[in-house]
């Protein structure tokens, strides 16, 4: 059976093999199952609702990625864009989380329509490398800076906006020193190598948080009673189809579509599935697989769902087929049973995590040619702006529009293409149309 559906023998593999990459996979990125509650808490949502609704809708995409395209890739509520969702639409705007989940559900239809007619494609060339990179290495900074404020290592002040915490204050200092101590501990696995360093990290943090000189004042921790009635279908499309919103669902859209691309063109070559003329085989099946993501994340109660990089790790294994992402899948799922246990994680052992996967994601800085100004100073515009806006969409909006706006002043408007001069006008529409300007 295996081999029928799978096709093991013709990618130079076996069950085995396929089994192991599949838990190294979840291993790698298991440590969303206590991130993305967290996170998402702050918009106010169910803890332990969350909790089940990541491990279910990760399990559920990633098998049907497995069966589907028959690729070893895993998916899961995306990091950066769930910290957006939180702090920023929901904290930041005041914004219901039921509505905010209509946003993933209407982007996520849309992605589905675009997938299909094969307008995703044409619309992810049409984006010059140095903007997708300026926003990957934006939300990095964007999560990093989330990850800092929740391990207390930064605090407001009324002059300099941010500054250092007073680390010699009782209510400070425990969390910080626990942080510290898991980001060396996590840093030091990553650099062994050793698979599930981010997990691991976590784990360690969650232990020495019931030791009273890492326990941080006021954090309440206590086995979850899990249910998925707070967040099961609870989304507000209405509420979500609303003018004001088109650009925050715009961004949701634009964020999930290239940080897609990405990640699977970039693990279709480590697999080695692309052929000489850079084509990928059964891309379509790998992007509709993917395009689900956001639709059923949306109606059980999580963020948006999209393809792990962190797949890479299972593929290094050996792993080439489905099977692995399906080993994966059900591995998240028989995770529910050990949902009752995420209450007990604190969220500033969660912090160095943030911290990390925002350096991974600084990568993709090496590839913007600083020196082209006309690329360069775009490309900067949007990473900087994500962090000190606190806002992704805006970091987004004004990288396009400067982008255009260069290219356009400075004699070499025919290298922007017209989807790209498209796009500017509908992000000069949002900000003339935004509160900003009110």
């Amino acid at each position: 059976m295996f081999e029928r559906v799978f096709k093991l023998k013709e990618n130079r593999t076996n069950v085995r093999i396929e089994v192991l990459a599949g838990i190294t996979t979840f291993m790698t990125m298991a440590y969303i199952i206590a991130a993305n509650p967290l996170i998402l808490s702050a918009a106010g949502m169910d803890r332990g609702a969350v909790t089940l609704a990541t491990c279910i809708v990760t399990g559920l995409i990633t098998i049907i990625m497995g069966l589907a395209a028959n690729y070893p890739i895993a998916l899961a509520p995306g990091m950066g864009i769930n910290a957006f969702f939180a702090y920023a639409i929901c904290a930041g705007m005041g914004i219901d989380w039921r509505v905010g989940l209509g946003f993933f559900f209407i982007e996520g239809i849309i992605i589905v329509i675009v997938t299909l007619t094969r307008l995703r494609e044409t619309i992810i060339n049409s984006i010059p490398m140095p903007l997708k990179c300026a926003v990957s290495v934006g939300i990095g900074l964007f999560l990093a800076f989330i990850g800092f404020e929740n391990a207390g290592f930064i605090a407001r002040h009324p002059v300099t906006f941010v500054t250092i915490s007073q680390i010699a204050n009782p209510e400070v200092y425990p969390k910080i020193i626990l942080a510290s101590v898991v980001l060396l501990v996590t840093t030091i696995l990553l650099v062994k190598r050793v698979r599930g360093a981010i997990l691991l990290g976590i784990i360690v943090g969650t232990v020495l948080s019931f030791i009273p000189f890492f326990r941080a004042r006021g954090e309440v921790l206590q086995l979850l009673t899990p249910s998925l009635a707070p967040t099961f279908f609870q989304l507000d499309i209405l509420g979500a189809l609303r003018w004001s919103f088109v650009a925050l669902i715009f961004t949701l859209l634009f964020v999930d579509f290239f940080d897609t691309a990405g990640t699977i063109i970039g693990l279709a070559v480590k697999a080695k599935y692309v052929d000489e003329k850079g084509n990928i085989p059964r891309i379509g099946r790998v992007l509709f697989a993917d395009s689900l993501g956001p639709v059923v994340g949306a109606l059980v109660g999580t963020s948006t769902v999209t393809s792990y990089i962190e797949s890479a790790a299972g593929i290094e294994e050996g792993g080439r087929t489905g099977l692995t992402a399906v080993t994966t899948g059900i591995l998240f799922l028989l995770a529910t049973m050990a949902a009752p246990l995420i209450g007990l994680v604190p969220s500033v052992a969660v912090a160095p995590a943030l911290i990390i996967v925002g350096i991974m994601m600084m990568e993709s800085v090496t590839k913007i040619n600083f020196a082209d100004y006309s690329e360069a100073v775009p490309a900067f515009i949007a990473i900087a702006t994500m962090p000190f806006t606190y806002s992704i969409s805006n970091g987004i909006s004004l990288g396009f529009l400067s982008y255009v706006l260069i290219k356009l002043l400075s004699g070499k408007g025919k290298e922007v293409s017209l989807i790209m001069y498209i796009l500017a006008v509908f992000f000069l529409v949002f900000f003339v149309t935004s509160p900003v300007f009110k």
